[in-house]
């Protein structure tokens, strides 16, 4: 009996890690698939989920303490600071930290494009231990989540990874740092929308669906961008080392 219960559990555990990490998996596929024309070395991706990962650990700590002061503050406003302060800027915060600690200077982290991909697998890293934590609460909200946080995740940080990604074509460091601004504002506002549509309930859930649908649609003409501008770069220093 013990041994049967045993062997459910185990398959319980297997199959709450599987349904977290396969929204994650799929998405970071098809960003490799997109960065094919230079793509960043596979080990360094792995770094980057495992950084997101790890930032979700100081999330739930923080996230935790400041709830306790929401009573405090009831209603709209309330909401608001939980969905732009709690939620948005500090998961946001600890995903730009790990981003520019430990990626944004590797010498690996040379395009547009890589900014995107780091980005994004930072932020799916966070989205796959959100997944363990909510999948206890049964497979469908793992179902829900795959169509609408896992990617509000990749969207909002990716965008924000786009705008690093760019200032390291700045020559300029005021240039730079306000295009890493950029990007983590509107990662901020991504975020902080998305949540605050879905904290309100009712119809105005909604809202949340259409922060996701502006918010990929946004990513994917990004990513179009990053690579023109990319292939450009390379172009003029192929060019450059031919004469």
């Amino acid at each position: 009996m013990v041994h049967f219960v045993y062997i459910v559990n185990m398959k319980s555990i297997i199959l709450l890690v599987a349904g977290a990490a396969l929204p994650s998996i799929i998405i970071i596929i098809l960003l490799l698939r997109a960065d094919k024309a230079r793509p960043e070395p596979i080990g360094l991706i792995g770094r980057s989920v495992f950084y997101g990962f790890l930032a979700s650990i100081p999330a739930v700590i923080i996230e935790l303490f400041l709830d306790s002061f929401l009573g405090l503050y009831p209603g709209l406003l309330g909401i608001a600071l939980k969905s732009f302060i709690i939620a948005a800027l500090v998961e946001e915060g600890l995903k730009y930290f790990f981003l520019n600690r430990y990626l944004y200077y590797n010498p690996a982290f040379n395009e547009v494009m890589d900014g995107i991909v780091y980005a994004a697998c930072v932020s799916l890293g966070f989205a796959f231990a959100e997944n363990l934590l909510y999948g206890m609460d049964g497979g469908w909200v793992l179902l829900m989540r795959a169509f609408t946080a896992v990617p509000m995740h990749a969207a909002a940080t990716g965008i924000m990874g786009f705008w690093l990604g760019l200032s390291k074509t700045m020559q300029e460091p005021v240039q730079a740092n306000a295009a890493k601004r950029k990007g983590f504002y509107y990662a901020l506002v991504i975020h902080g929308a998305y949540d605050f549509f879905l904290f309100m309930g009712s119809t105005f859930a909604l809202g949340a669906l259409v922060v996701l649908f502006l918010a990929t649609r946004s990513l994917r003409a990004l990513v179009k961008r990053a690579k023109a501008i990319d292939d450009r770069n390379f172009a003029i220093r192929d060019a450059l080392n031919s004469l």
